[in-house]
């Protein structure tokens, strides 16, 4: 039997296309999952415009934020059954015996491969996933809002893992794209005072920054940055992904000040990071989540507390990926889904 998919053919710029494939078969820990709703990243469009930095098997389908329901389970699947509602984690392929796996971040396991880029991912109507990726659904949580669960751990793990927090600071995001507003709505949670930075073109994200109760900024950052007593905010989250963002989050962040970096590109630094070490800062990477940042994603998801309605822009079928991407890409939106059938 064989289904539709956004499949990514080659390293060629465009060279993604909708293909009929095979109905993936399962393993005995497998579970096959019918696809609810897959969210649109932002790197199923550089892979799609052939600007990523990350090895890629090719042929193969796009998609790693999905949720769904089982339809079959392997022989050694005992917790799930058919007819569960889950959303799927990233990690499609870890060593278990890889010294960070064993620590329960397997994220940061080496070897790891994820769906859309190392296996076949979910923009089709059935996909393959390794059951210990999967997370129980409430009924009442839509898998069009289920299925954005992944980029909200990606902001969620950068934001109160990477940062420090309290309530009543101060906090700059650069970047206004997906991750970036989701960084902003979990730093609002935490109490901070957020401001949103963004370019002229970024007007309808940074709309949506508004929304979450940000300040959007285009120009006049170190105005906002040193309001109060001059010194600079109390951490920025880099969101970007371009690398000359970092010279501009360690300018505004005050002394003992902190950086969460989650975005990130190609492009050399060129500036010293002496002014980092002058000032103290605290300088982290952000890549990924793991099992216990999911299930409490899930459940601010569930309660209403994480709303991601305003990042999204549409929902579309698979049979038009391409319009949500070019949407996507011209910034129209922030957001799209897309759902089988």
């Amino acid at each position: 039997m064989n289904q539709e998919a956004v499949v990514n053919f080659s390293p060629e710029k465009h060279s993604v296309e909708l293909r009929e494939i095979p109905r993936p078969s399962i393993g005995p820990e497998d579970v096959l999952l019918e696809v609810g709703a897959v969210g649109v990243c932002g790197s199923d469009l550089h892979q799609w415009t052939s600007d990523h930095s990350w090895p890629v098997n090719y042929p193969v389908v796009l998609g790693h934020e999905f949720a769904g329901v089982v339809r079959e389970t392997g022989d050694r699947v005992k917790a799930w059954k058919e007819g569960d509602r889950g959303v799927s984690e990233t990690a499609a392929v870890i060593d278990p015996d890889n010294p960070m796996s064993r620590q329960g971040l397997y994220n940061l396991d080496p070897t790891r491969k994820g769906f859309g880029y190392g296996v076949d991912g979910a923009m089709t109507r059935f996909v393959r996933v390794p059951a210990r990726c999967l997370h129980r659904l409430p009924d009442s949580l839509p898998f069009e809002t289920a299925c954005l669960t992944e980029p909200c751990c990606v902001a969620y793990n950068s934001v109160v893992n990477g940062g420090h927090i309290k309530p009543g600071d101060r906090v700059v995001i650069f970047g206004p794209g997906p991750i970036g507003l989701l960084c902003a709505a979990v730093a609002r949670l935490q109490g901070a005072e957020v401001a949103v930075v963004g370019l002229e073109r970024d007007r309808v994200r940074l709309d949506v920054a508004r929304q979450y109760g940000c300040t959007p900024i285009v120009d006049g950052l170190t105005e906002w940055a040193t309001a109060g007593d001059g010194l600079g905010v109390d951490g920025a989250i880099d969101a970007a992904g371009v690398s000359a963002t970092l010279k501009s989050a360690i300018q505004v962040v005050r002394p003992n000040g902190w950086i969460s970096k989650v975005g990130w590109g190609p492009q050399p630094l060129n500036f010293s990071l002496d002014p980092l070490v002058q000032k103290n800062i605290t300088l982290r990477g952000s890549f990924s989540h793991n099992w216990p940042i999911w299930e409490r994603v899930i459940r601010l998801l569930s309660t209403g507390a994480l709303n991601v309605k305003p990042i999204v822009g549409g929902v579309w079928p698979i049979s038009q990926w391409h319009e949500a991407f070019e949407k996507m890409h011209g910034g129209s939106i922030v957001k799209a889904v897309l759902k089988p059938g």
